[in-house]
């Protein structure tokens, strides 16, 4: 027997084949995760298919067998080759990330000292050296203190350094030895002690006397008196608590043979955590729309119906019309047939409030999976899901790869989202993958939003997939309205604060009232970027280029809202694109003035306008730099929910679905970021966070408002916006991107090279720019321009130049098929092309 596998190497493509031992040949199938040779590493791979004769000559026999189970499922097995051909990237790239983190392992070199330490002397090597001296004696410090390490570990050591070349070096100089090798997988099941009677519990009161001398009777006597009061094993660390007793006394019980003591599997479980009372299950009377909606998808959950045409639905409902309230009625339906339901959300954000929901419908049944969950957690609920224990499945996008064995139901929420899109690679855009999910599985897939994207909405309108409407509210009342401010007017009449006086007033009103407002500011931070008023020198990351964002602690404003007082140790510079950090300088490192400002808004600075105008109010702030800790989204969402806070101040996670019955005020602080960027889907971009956020006022009886404040209110994706008007945006839309040949009218194929020199980048990209033009030419692909080569908007990122090349036709993944993009990043169908 052979096997055909993509092993766990992410640049390498294409797939391999190899012997199956006799002694696995019972055990291995289509989806296991097995250690074989790869060249002279030793590396993981997925198992593809098993066939009788291989494709190559004298094949490699497979190594070992990690896990009897099949970790990927047919139809997860035939997406990932489905991805990996309408994506471009390697087999095994995709293969990767459907394995879980902490099992997932790449293959690495271990390094140690190959001299001893004591009489090593790194200045006598620096002729061996040369001008890496000073990494080499940084490395030979390190192994000196931890040897040995793998490269991975190193690399934590060394941020932005290329130590690999000088470790070769002393490879070489048999100062160091290096050996390829296969970490153990990360995570494993989780076992604790635990105690349990092993007699009738007469029996053990019969030897209650007989336990010991004076000393430990007493304590084993009640150790053991407990375990007769407990109806199942329990762990020992709870027994000492109750007890008093310890592991010795535990053991001699053991002895006499009246209890047990052996390891438990627990269940690293992250919703263990949340509370009886968020359980709480409402019965909830459907709307006309909402019935309408659910009867059409409940029907196409017939097996002798399906069809995958009409089992794709998009649910265009206004924000506040009932769409999760359709999911979990789809879902329950699903399970009644015996088959699990997929939720999809696009932020971590999120799933606090969809796992309650979720969670009190079907308790018990439902697992969460995202990037801010432990490895142990993840892979707990991974294997929950793999053994049919769990009816439900919510998390971000990963969450798509859970192995569940007969998924029925497939929901992207909010599904216009760009979080869907892994900008990283192997780039794919989640909710094109789960509607090819949905299609292998002979499952229902949903897709909801209020404001599905362009491209979203024609394919719905021109490849028969169901578009069902939610026009209205379920509360029956209207869409909040919206009042634009124009900044401009403010600024005349003499208003330099960055609230309105329309805003300003509305929210003392609110604060007054006991309801609860969102001020929506998209930049983080306090100023967008900090420049010299004497030469104009503007601060800048010296990897990226860009202006660097001041962040502050415990920042507060003088009592002029134009100014700053901030304290010398509390500044900080950052890098939002790569994360550089600096303190804030006293003089410019220009021409040595002193006078260094700052300018701009960010969420930072506008909590602490709100904390300066209304010291009343209780304020919390929720942005990326206040939940990057684990649960903070659902701690910051679940103060707020409470009413232990009158003020939420965000970035666009605030766009993301929420449902807050008690906000009646949206304040949207600056409406016109990201407008004008140069790219296609800019506008979209703006519509739809807008739209959004504004949907978060008035959801309950109280009603609400929005108050917009631009500096452009002619603008239409704001116009369009304020009144809620997603058809008249989407036919402003479509007539633009028919004009300029933009999707959905044409596909879009991004190339990318990255390099530390500018003038090879830009060499790289002519090179192959002059390829594809003459590949166009030969082929006759007319309808197929190039755009570029060019600087990518954001030209320098974490020290590399940027250039691109985006090509524009009816079928650009065509053109590059064949053609080997080694050191390119190809991103066919990109939300963007900044």
């Amino acid at each position: 027997m052979f096997a055909r596998l993509a092993v766990n190497i992410p640049a390498i493509s294409g797939v391999f084949d190899y012997a199956v031992p006799p002694e696995l040949a019972a055990q291995i199938q289509a989806g296991c995760l097995v250690v074989v040779p790869f060249g002279n590493q030793t590396v993981q791979g997925i198992v593809l298919d098993l066939m009788d004769s291989p494709a190559v000559a004298n094949p490699k026999s497979i190594i070992d067998l990690l896990d009897p189970a099949p970790l990927l499922t047919p139809p997860m097995l035939a997406l990932a080759t489905h991805l990996a051909d309408s994506t471009l990237n390697p087999l095994s790239a995709i293969v990767g990330m459907m394995i879980p983190v902490g099992l997932s392992q790449q293959a690495d070199v271990s390094y140690q000292l190959a001299v001893d330490s004591n009489q090593l002397s790194v200045d006598g090597n620096q002729s061996a050296v040369g001008s890496s001296s000073v990494v080499a004696t940084r490395l030979i410090k390190l192994l000196r203190e931890r040897s040995p390490l793998r490269g991975r570990q190193i690399d934590s050591h060394f941020a932005k350094v290329d130590w690999r070349k000088t470790a070769n070096l002393l490879v070489k100089k048999g100062i160091l030895s290096a050996k390829n090798v296969l970490p153990p997988p990360r995570v494993r099941p989780k076992y604790l002690r635990v105690a349990q009677l092993a007699v009738a519990p007469e029996t053990a009161e019969a030897q209650m006397e007989t336990l010991g001398t004076k000393q430990t009777l007493e304590r084993r006597q009640a150790a053991l008196r407990f375990l007769i009061q407990q109806p199942e094993a329990i762990l020992l660390a709870w027994v000492y608590a109750q007890t008093g007793c310890n592991l010795a006394d535990l053991q001699t019980l053991e002895e006499r043979g009246l209890i047990r003591l052996f390891e438990n599997e627990i269940f690293r479980d992250p919703l263990e955590k949340l509370e009886s009372r968020e359980f709480e299950n409402k019965e909830v009377a459907l709307t006309p729309e909402q019935n309408f909606a659910l009867s059409q998808i409940t029907s196409a959950l017939q097996p002798a119906t399906f069809n995958f045409q009409l089992s794709t639905f998009l649910l265009y409902g206004v924000t506040g019309s009932g769409k999760t309230e359709i999911y979990l009625r789809a879902a329950q339906e699903t399970i009644k047939r015996g088959k699990q339901a997929l939720i999809l959300v696009p932020e971590i954000a999120l799933t606090p409030q969809a796992v309650r929901r979720f969670a009190s419908r079907f308790p018990g049944q439902v697992g969460l999976i995202h990037s801010k969950l432990s490895e142990g957690e993840r892979y707990d609920t991974w294997r929950r899901a793999r053994d049919g224990k769990l009816n439900v499945v919510i998390g971000a996008r990963s969450a798509l790869f859970a192995p569940l064995p007969n998924v029925g139901l497939i929901v992207a929420d909010e599904c216009h989202d760009s979080s869907y899109y892994q900008s990283e690679p192997p780039f794919y855009h989640a909710v094109e993958a789960a509607q090819e999910y949905a299609r292998l599985c002979g499952a229902v897939c949903v897709l909801g939003s209020a404001t599905p994207t362009v491209d979203q909405r024609y394919r719905a309108e021109h490849e028969r997939v169901q578009i069902l409407e939610l026009p209205n509210r379920v509360t029956n009342s209207d869409l909040p309205p919206v009042e634009i401010i124009d900044m401009r007017e403010e600024l005349k009449s003499g208003n330099r604060s960055m609230f309105s006086r329309a805003l300003a007033e509305s929210l003392a009103e609110t604060i007054e009232r006991g309801e609860q407002a969102i001020l929506f500011m998209n930049r983080r931070g306090t100023a967008t970027y900090v420049f010299c008023r004497n030469c104009g020198e503007t601060l800048k990351c010296p990897n990226c280029e860009t202006p660097l964002t001041l962040h502050v602690e415990n920042y507060k404003p003088n009592a002029q809202p134009s100014t700053f007082n901030l304290q010398p140790s509390t500044l900080n510079l950052q890098c939002h694109r790569c994360g550089y950090t600096r303190q804030k300088p006293k003089t410019c490192p220009n021409c040595g003035s002193d006078q260094i400002r700052e300018y701009g808004l960010g969420s930072e600075r506008v909590e602490a306008e709100v904390k300066r105008q209304f010291p009343q109010a209780r304020t919390l702030r929720w942005d990326w730099d206040t939940t990057r800790q684990k649960d903070a989204h659902e701690i910051i969402l679940t103060h707020f929910a409470n009413h232990q806070a009158d003020v939420l101040v965000g970035t666009q996670m605030l766009a993301k679905g929420l449902d807050l019955p008690l906000v009646t005020l949206v304040g949207i602080v600056l409406a016109d970021v990201g407008l004008n960027l140069p790219d296609p889907f800019a506008n979209e971009k703006v519509f739809q966070t807008l739209t959004q956020v504004a949907g978060r006022a008035g959801r309950s009886a109280r009603g609400g408002k929005v108050i917009m404040q631009t500096f452009a209110p002619q603008h239409y994706a704001l116009q369009f916006a304020a009144q809620h008007d997603a058809d008249g945006f989407y036919q402003r839309e479509l007539a633009y991107r028919r004009e300029l040949g933009y999707p959905p009218f044409a596909k879009l194929a991004r190339l990318e090279y990255r390099h530390a020199d500018s003038a090879q980048a830009e060499e790289e990209a002519q090179r192959l720019a002059a390829k594809l033009k003459v590949k166009i030419a030969a082929e006759g692909l007319r309808q197929t321009e190039l755009i570029g080569p060019v600087p990518s908007f954001f030209a320098k990122e974490n020290g590399e130049y940027r250039w691109q090349i985006v090509a524009h036709g009816p079928q650009p993944s065509a053109l590059l098929r064949d053609l080997k993009l080694k050191d390119w990043r190809v991103e066919i169908e990109p939300i963007q092309i900044l």
